[in-house]
């Protein structure tokens, strides 16, 4: 499994990175199998507090709701992924990313998993 050292994750699978982009861990992409469709429950503009339902990502298996990792405003969505959600299984740290928030705190994130917590969380 890839976990990148930069990003900051949750154990429901998210990951942020430092500048607010959000998506699913390469943990829970492979878990999920195929990603067939996302749905976006928040706009640009939306503010959003922790544990907020950003949207959801439906593969061949199940759906599963995208939470936020932290408080903020939603700065983009990853429209494109919508055309090809399979990028979230090729790319999950890249193109496959969802969401950019404007962290409310950026202090918040150091309260997230860091990478080795988060490898211990997956049983790695």
């Amino acid at each position: 499994m890839k976990i990148l050292p930069e990003l900051h994750y949750t154990t429901d699978h998210e990951w942020i990175s430092g500048e607010g982009k959000i998506g699913i861990t390469d943990f829970a992409q492979d878990q999920l199998g195929d990603v067939v469709y996302l749905d976006f429950a928040v706009a640009v503009g939306d503010e959003v507090n922790k544990g907020d339902t950003l949207g959801t990502v439906e593969s061949v298996k199940t759906v599963s709701d995208i939470y936020a990792p932290v408080a903020g405003t939603v700065k983009a969505l990853n429209e494109g992924i919508a055309d090809s959600p399979e990028s979230v299984n090729s790319d999950p740290y890249g193109g496959g990313w969802m969401f950019q928030l404007d962290v409310s705190d950026a202090g918040a994130l150091s309260a997230l998993m860091s990478p080795e917590d988060y490898k211990k969380h997956i049983g790695e």
